[in-house]
């Protein structure tokens, strides 16, 4: 059986949660996309979210400061062709962590209150809380769930789709 990795928020963000220290990248920018990248940043200067950061020299997500909006503005502004489409998810949805309040018997509902699509809903439990339910179909993996959780419970798998494919 594989070896279970405990992943922080901080990791996550810095990218080093992959095997060969990968990261979150622009919605439309893939592994082989972001070989022709040069580390411009003009995309960095485009997001209006302010959620591009380059790290050596690629750019990666900042879900800590807000989500993605699919805009598609970094694409617009990029002079190479690291954008292919403009897609509107993410090929990872969202997973909500045993470290979860609500899961710890404390109320609490941050991750549902900001998630744009309403794929995080709360389920009625007995003696407790109410338990986060995630909709993956409605997830698009836009980080607007990260920044709120005040536990950092919140991390991201590849959709069932994404590791068909890989």
């Amino acid at each position: 059986m594989g070896e279970s990795v405990e992943i922080s928020r901080r990791n996550f963000l810095r990218g080093s949660h992959k095997p060969g220290g990968g990261r979150v990248s622009p919605p439309g920018a893939t592994t082989e996309s972001l070989e022709a990248c040069t580390g411009c940043g003009r995309c960095v200067d485009a997001c209006p979210a302010h959620i591009i950061r380059l790290i050596a020299d690629r750019p990666a997500l900042d879900f800590s400061v807000a989500e993605c909006t699919f805009c598609g503005q970094c694409a617009e502004l990029c002079p190479e062709p690291v954008f292919i489409g403009r897609p509107r998810h993410f090929p990872h949805v969202a997973m909500i962590g045993e470290s979860c309040l609500a899961k710890n018997r404390t109320d609490c509902q941050a991750c549902r209150d900001a998630c744009p699509t309403e794929a995080i809903r709360f389920r009625p439990r007995a003696g407790g809380p109410f338990l986060p339910e995630l909709n993956e179909e409605a997830c698009t993996g836009c980080g607007a769930c990260f920044s709120v959780c005040p536990v950092a419970a919140i991390r991201t798998r590849e959709t069932d789709w994404e590791r068909a494919h890989v």
